[in-house]
């Protein structure tokens, strides 16, 4: 689910390009950042869950290009700032995820 950003659009290309760019350590991270869990369900993504049950991943466009992403993962939700470049949001996406490992979550 993407709020504030269709499918298409450019900044949503550019994240699926990151996260392919990414290593599985980073990809890990990722998903860590944005559900507070290293692990895919069992039953895939369609299965993630919340504070309130089921949760499907979503990104929402939020923020100012000097943001960093912000993850609430009570909600399975990535804030994505509109950043103007690829490589302006694999820097600031890969900056967000490598110093939330630096806070220990498991």
């Amino acid at each position: 689910m993407i709020e504030g950003y269709h499918d298409g659009h450019l900044v949503i290309r550019w994240f699926w390009a990151a996260v392919e760019r990414f290593n599985n350590e980073q990809r890990l991270r990722l998903l860590q950042f944005v559900t507070g869990t290293s692990s895919v369900p069992y039953e895939g993504f369609a299965a993630l869950r919340g504070s309130n049950g089921l949760r499907r991943f979503c990104i929402e466009k939020w923020g100012k290009i000097t943001s960093l992403p912000r993850a609430h993962t009570c909600f399975n939700r990535l804030d994505l700032p509109p950043y103007p470049s690829y490589s302006m949001l694999y820097e600031k996406l890969l900056t967000a995820v490598e110093e939330t490992s630096t806070f220990g979550l498991e």
